[in-house]
């Protein structure tokens, strides 16, 4: 996530999102004698007031103070013209673009498409496929050649000719001749949409009808369909592959795994040894837990089989193989699929990105067609039409070179006029497309209507703030949102990032605030066993190092000690609590079922951090200094007037 996408995620979400209409409204204040009511401000408030972990922002005189500061960045974003400029305007269209895309549909198709897609997720088709290459746009020719095709070797494997062999034969699916057609489970999502269909309406054993789809003809056969397994949460512990994997540094990882799986069958804690040897950097400190998954969704397909033949919490596998090194897994929860209702949303974000939403985009187009009045002046279509030649199929058209005859009327929708050269203009630019559809009257009579098609959904696309009030407040505040970055990153975030010598001074003013805790350079070794461990204390003692003392007591198959070195902070859970923080070798220190023994080989202590070490917190604060002292910059610059008497009501009307 970028700076402005996470900008933008606060300030919708938190900071200024919400819609309702409140005509019951009073001025709360003017800038420059522009209103600001008091509606919004409670809006704003009310939305948020559970979501702020600011305590001040609570307090509603500190609440206002901040609301007004918001309103008047965006009066200076747009006395300095910030709302001309090319890449701001491109932004909030692209936007709009994105929001508008939830209001472009068919709610009831939407939940049918819903309530199937819910219902597919219940199930895991297990299939395998032949494919009969076809282009979409393939001359008619050519889709009856590959169609029949498919017929054919349909009926072969109706007659129970093996399938696998089939696929080798005839699928044109690079994959098959090694994988015989094999698909393994999927579930909805998983696969085009008519495929996906096809798929999940045949039975167990059986072999499909035939299925189009938009890279050919598939013939399917279902060779299982289970439960779906649904999703576990595990933790678990990972050696990386080291990158250069020479043979000995792979068999140095695998032994690394081999010996912690040893010393988990000896009974010693998962999470602790997660914490002190996975080198994964963001589950280790958590005990090696990761966040849920279901089938599919992670890019190694031996870490998920191994995680769901876990049968119950706490079992652990055996080490895994993945493309990225080697896994032990613990199960630590099962999770069933969950309720619809609680999966609504997920599945229309899925939909909405699938092919099919243009089952929705067509029900809505169906409705605008009624919704808004379609009447076309024939004479003008048919002076279109006569322009549009044979050489249209290959490309060579070209717009009649005098325009002026088709200045006029071709289609009225509603009160809108849409004149002839419009038309022109799309057939043109259908052209690059393959186009199959004969004689070129009919093609041009196909085109006229998905041109009509496009202008009932653009005409609707573009009074959609007319149509409806809450997606016109959301745009009013993402337009000032994105002015209000642009004006934040021209005044502050640049500044305080190039601004040197400010950002030197500033460092210099507050560079108490910028310090290291205790930490300690060390060697730490862990044994279950307290005799191993008082033996490795005497050897540590005697300059061996951490290797050599594993490699005298882990003989055979047992691991009785383990190491990890490096610099620690003194509250590190990888360092025993009861260590004592001094150079030299400690005594032996029993820390829950385990036995430490530490050598440290220097302290560092507290400090004040460099500004280099603590740039990013040292710009960050700089910047918020910066940004304090600019709005009291702006209360000067703007006249700003609050009505006090209004606001002492809104607080009596507001509990926060």
């Amino acid at each position: 996530m970028n700076l402005k996408q996470l900008f933008f995620g606060i300030l919708l979400s938190v900071n200024f999102a919400g819609y309702s209409q409140n005509a019951n409204k009073e001025v709360l204040f003017t800038i420059d004698d522009k209103p600001y009511y008091t509606d919004e401000f409670k809006r704003v408030y009310n939305k948020n007031i559970d979501l702020v972990k600011d305590e001040s922002q609570k307090d509603l005189d500190q609440y206002l103070d901040l609301f007004v500061g918001y309103k008047l960045k965006i009066n200076k974003a747009n006395k300095l013209g910030l709302q001309e400029g090319l890449a701001y305007q491109a932004e909030l269209k692209s936007y709009r673009n994105q929001l508008s895309k939830n209001y472009l549909t068919d709610s009831k198709v939407t939940k049918e498409l819903v309530d199937e897609a819910y219902n597919r997720s219940l199930k895991e088709v297990k299939a395998s496929h032949i494919l009969i290459l076809v282009a979409e746009n393939a001359s008619p020719a050519d889709t009856l050649k590959a169609y029949k095709k498919a017929v054919e070797v349909r009926e072969k494997a109706l007659k129970g000719e093996d399938f696998g062999q089939l696929a080798i034969q005839y699928s044109e699916d690079p994959s098959a001749k090694e994988n015989k057609g094999e698909l393994g489970y999927f579930s909805a999502f998983r696969m085009v949409y008519p495929f996906e269909s096809a798929a999940f309406s045949t039975k167990k054993g059986q072999i499909s009808k035939i299925a189009k789809t938009r890279f050919g003809y598939h013939i399917i056969k279902v060779e299982d369909i289970r439960d779906n397994r649904g999703e576990v949460t595990v933790a678990h512990i990972m050696i990386l592959k080291p990158q250069s994997q020479t043979p000995e540094e792979l068999q140095a990882a695998k032994n690394t795994i081999q010996d912690i799986y040893k010393k988990l069958q000896q009974g010693e804690n998962f999470e602790s040894l997660a914490k002190q040897f996975s080198q994964d950097k963001s589950s280790a400190p958590k005990g090696g837990v990761i966040n849920r998954f279901g089938s599919g969704q992670l890019s190694s397909e031996e870490f998920e089989n191994a995680a769901f033949s876990l049968a119950k919490p706490n079992d652990i596998s055996a080490p895994v193989e993945s493309n990225f090194g080697w896994h032990i897994i613990k199960l630590v929860e099962k999770h069933q699929v969950e309720p619809i209702e609680n999966m609504t949303a997920e599945l229309e974000d899925k939909i909405r990105k699938d092919e099919r939403s243009r089952l929705i985009t067509n029900s809505l187009t169906e409705k605008l067609r009624k919704k808004y009045s379609v009447k076309r002046n024939d004479k003008m279509y048919a002076s279109v039409a006569k322009t549009v030649s044979d050489k249209y199929y290959f490309g060579e058209w070209k717009l009649p070179e005098d325009a002026k005859p088709y200045e006029g009327n071709l289609v009225t929708i509603e009160k809108n006029v849409v004149s002839g050269n419009d038309f022109l203009n799309y057939l043109n630019a259908q052209q690059r497309a393959e186009n199959t559809v004969k004689p070129i009257g009919k093609l041009v009579e196909k085109q006229y209507q998905e041109f009509v098609d496009y202008k009932l959904n653009e005409m609707y696309n573009a009074n959609l703030e007319a149509e409806f009030p809450e997606f016109s407040a959301v745009m009013d505040e993402y337009r000032d949102g994105l002015l209000l970055f642009d004006l934040m990153e021209k005044e502050i975030w640049e500044k305080a990032k190039t601004d040197t010598i400010g950002l030197q001074k500033f460092y210099v003013d507050h560079k108490n605030n910028y310090t290291w805790g205790n930490r300690v350079d060390a060697v730490i070794l862990s044994s279950t066993n307290k005799d191993f461990a008082k033996k490795a204390q005497k050897l540590l003692k005697k300059g061996k190092t951490a290797d050599e003392i594993k490699t005298e007591f882990n003989v055979g198959e047992k691991v009785n000690v383990m190491s990890n070195a490096g610099v620690f902070d003194e509250n590190s859970d990888a360092l025993p609590k009861e260590s004592r923080k001094k150079e030299g070798v400690s005594d032996v220190i029993s820390d829950g079922e385990y036995f430490y023994v530490v050598k440290i080989n220097k302290l560092l202590p507290a400090g004040i951090k460099t500004l280099d070490e603590a740039r990013g917190k040292v710009v960050n604060d700089y910047q918020q200094y910066l940004e304090e002292k600019w709005v009291g910059d702006l209360k000067q610059e703007f006249k700003v007037s609050v009505n006090k008497p209004v606001f002492e009501k809104v607080k009596k009307e507001i509990k926060p």
